[in-house]
């Protein structure tokens, strides 16, 4: 079964910086739109940012600026750069395809913690 497996996550100082990976187990992962979400308790899951195949990217507007996608496709695996974090930044950050309804890596993984304190 093709799945992702997200990394990077921590603990970091407000301002500070942290970069995630996704790493997909399959080369299908370069036909398709990728997104890094986010999900607090008892919150909905959001979208933070998304890149097409060819790397095109779109972000949340509260993420612009801060935050940059990006994705090597040689490696199966898209990334996200956070700068400047924010400790309302503080979640679980999970990736998948830009239709996660029809992803074909299937549910949501594990996704990787990010907190944000001093």
């Amino acid at each position: 079964q093709v799945q992702l497996v997200e990394s990077g996550g921590g603990l970091v100082q407000p301002g500070g910086s942290l970069r995630l990976s996704c790493a997909a187990s399959s080369s299908i992962f370069r036909f398709y739109a990728m997104g890094w979400y986010r999900q607090a308790p008892g919150k909905q899951r959001e979208l933070v940012a998304t890149i097409t195949p060819g790397g095109s990217t779109n972000y949340a507007d509260s993420m612009k600026g801060r935050f940059t996608i990006s994705r090597d496709n040689a490696k199966n695996t898209v990334y996200l750069q956070m700068n400047s974090l924010k400790p309302e930044d503080t979640t679980v950050y999970y990736c998948n395809t830009d239709k996660p309804a029809n992803s074909p890596f299937g549910s949501w993984g594990q996704g990787t913690q990010v907190t944000v304190s001093s």
